[in-house]
């Protein structure tokens, strides 16, 4: 396999997946026509709950299989760990050097309660880290991405859009914190209450982390568990436009493939001096 080498940086993104870029936004578009086949039809979508309770439909699985036997045909070498499909036991994955972090349908409950705010995410993670990322928005038909070392980007008709976060001090006064429609918990209201001021910013699923890496947004502390597939996309999005998604105990960037792929608690941010 060809590679190549980012700058500044001990990892590395496969040539094929940077030159062929194009399949996986138009895997994207795909699995995005087909969630809003079902966001827009009359009748009522089934709902089923997994094993955690939380809510499947079929949207979710049309778009999974869009995107996973997509991926399988174009990037066979590549391993996949997605939301909504059986995960191989990390005595078989765990020796994986890429692996791609799938979420077909980021934000079901939005999906179900019409928000528009729900979105596919798709990360390629090389050795605990993520290398590449893909967030689309199907209501708003908006793709951002970013490979390592290149920049983040919105993808336009007319070309790229690079993406630039904010850079901020902790203790400036009317930070943009955003947050959660669906999940408040004590310790984030804590973190929230330790800035000044603040401004609160309430949106669902990955567009947590597009505000942030486009400037519009300065910081998003999560203290509850949420998955790798939740927020490996927006990592590598938010890191290449200048900000962090850091550990909140360690201050380390989050890692992925692990034993367990529940996320620590976390802040992302913009580019804090």
């Amino acid at each position: 396999m060809s590679i190549h080498i980012t700058p500044s940086s001990t990892y590395v993104v496969p040539e094929i997946l940077y030159n062929q870029r194009e399949i996986i936004f138009s895997l994207l578009t795909e699995a995005g026509e087909a969630i809003m086949s079902y966001y827009n039809a009359e009748s009522k979508v089934e709902i089923k709950y997994k094993q955690d309770n939380t809510p499947v439909t079929d949207a979710d699985l049309a778009a999974n299989k869009i995107i996973t036997e997509g991926l399988i045909k174009y990037f066979p070498d590549f391993q996949l760990i997605s939301e909504e499909s059986e995960i191989q036991p990390n005595q078989v994955r765990k020796n994986s050097e890429y692996i791609w972090l799938i979420d077909p349908l980021d934000g079901t409950k939005e999906f179900l309660n019409k928000t528009d705010e729900f979105s596919i995410n798709v990360a390629l993670i090389q050795n605990r880290r993520p290398v590449a990322g893909f967030i689309y928005l199907p209501v708003f038909k908006k793709l951002y991405y970013a490979f390592k070392g290149t920049g983040s980007f919105e993808y336009t008709e007319n070309g790229p859009i690079q993406l630039k976060c904010s850079t901020f001090s902790l203790d400036q006064e009317g930070l943009r914190v955003v947050i959660s429609r669906n999940h408040t918990d004590p310790l984030t209201r804590g973190e929230i209450e330790r800035l000044r001021n603040s401004k609160k910013i309430i949106l669902g699923s990955a567009l947590k982390f597009i505000s942030i890496a486009k400037g519009e947004a300065d910081y998003y502390p999560r203290m509850i568990h949420i998955m790798e597939w939740d927020t490996a996309a927006g990592q590598i999005i938010i890191e290449e436009a200048g900000g962090s998604i850091e550990d909140a105990l360690t201050g380390k960037p989050l890692e992925y493939n692990k034993q367990s792929l529940v996320n620590p608690f976390f802040i992302a941010s913009g580019k804090i001096i």
